[in-house]
């Protein structure tokens, strides 16, 4: 692989999982940099806050950051909820045009040099949520394959 690319574009959703479960997943995938793309980064669910999921991912050697600047505005996530996924695109992908979402993926794509990272949300399936969107443009930009890791469920 050539100097600088990535060496490995994984995603992750925590929807129907367990902490244990999920950080399972990220090692076994040999995951080193957990990116969390929620525009919320807390959870109902324990463990999956952000400072209880950083804390837990770094007590296995694996980095966390949180870019918000790349999380689902609002009305995205009730076209998500809501189970109009064209809506959720068009509405991501218009958030992607903004200043703070391009300055966010230039950082995500410096990010991946020479690093396992994963791209992390709350939807158990990648084709409806916005990590997906995410992904494509990093396979683009950086000429990298993705694999899109489902944790067990409970």
């Amino acid at each position: 692989m050539a100097k600088g690319k990535a060496t490995e574009l994984f995603t992750v959703g925590y929807e129907h999982t367990t902490p244990g479960a999920f950080q399972d997943t990220l090692t076994r995938a040999g995951v080193d940099l957990l990116v969390d793309v929620r525009a919320v980064a807390s959870s109902r669910r324990p463990g999956f806050s952000k400072g209880a999921l950083s804390a837990g991912v770094s007590e296995l050697g694996i980095a966390y950051v949180h870019l918000r600047p790349l999380g689902t505005p609002k009305e995205g996530r009730l076209a998500a909820r809501s189970g109009d996924h064209a809506g959720l695109m068009r509405i991501y992908n218009a958030h992607l045009e903004t200043p703070a979402a391009r300055e966010a993926l230039d950082e995500l794509a410096s990010l991946t040099k020479g690093r396992r990272i994963c791209l992390m949300c709350y939807e158990q399936h990648v084709e409806g949520c916005h990590r997906l969107r995410l992904a494509e443009i990093l396979c683009e930009r950086l000429d990298v394959p993705v694999e899109h890791l489902m944790p067990a469920a409970f």
